[in-house]
């Protein structure tokens, strides 16, 4: 039950939070729409924050993501198959949005600033932290720092996919355009780490 709940809430808030923006959006609305009672909205979560915090996580974590097979001993080949989940990740509807109602509320409102929006902990960038540090144990790549890696990898192919989008609402990108901008970050970073 609880997990329904939190689900239902979940869905209630990011269609408010898309629709009113942040500060537009009550708690007590959330719940109305949710079909909980408030009672049941602060116990899963105390405050506004916490709960577009966790809209903003569900939304980059579900649909769950197909299961993968992630090549290994090929360094390039598992990160191009990482690179395109984390660019599908990126190019979800309601991600965009989401980020977009971070950035513009979050310098009016305290408690969105000192939230730590853990990106972390979303499947896909969990599987490359595994990844890369795997990829280093076994010898197949020389990675001293993989959180330093996967934020290089990561950062190449938001800047082609996600960061465009965020500021240009009309801009788009083909799914051509997503798979060649995947495969130069994977070759960037296979060519820095993999070892020969």
């Amino acid at each position: 039950m609880a997990a329904t709940n939190r689900e239902a809430i979940l869905g209630a808030a990011a269609q408010l939070f898309l629709e009113f923006g942040y500060d537009r959006t009550p708690l007590a609305r959330v719940a109305e729409r949710a079909g909980v009672s408030k009672a049941t909205l602060f116990k899963q979560f105390p405050t506004k924050a916490e709960l577009f915090e966790a809209t903003v996580l569900a939304a980059g974590g579900s649909p769950a993501p197909e299961p993968v097979e992630i090549p290994t001993g090929d360094l390039y080949a598992g990160l191009v198959v990482l690179g395109r989940a984390y660019a599908e990740l990126l190019t979800r509807p309601r991600m965009v949005a989401l980020m977009r109602t971070v950035i513009a509320e979050s310098h009016h409102f305290p408690e969105l600033r000192e939230r730590t929006f853990d990106f972390g902990t979303l499947p896909v960038l969990q599987a490359l932290g595994r990844y890369l540090r795997e990829a280093h144990s076994a010898g197949s790549a020389d990675i001293d720092d993989p959180d330093l890696a996967s934020a290089q990898f990561l950062g190449m192919i938001a800047s082609a996919v996600f960061w465009p989008r965020l500021m240009h609402g009309t801009w788009s990108i083909t799914r051509e355009e997503q798979s060649r901008a995947v495969d130069e970050a994977a070759r960037t970073i296979a060519a820095r780490f993999a070892t020969p």
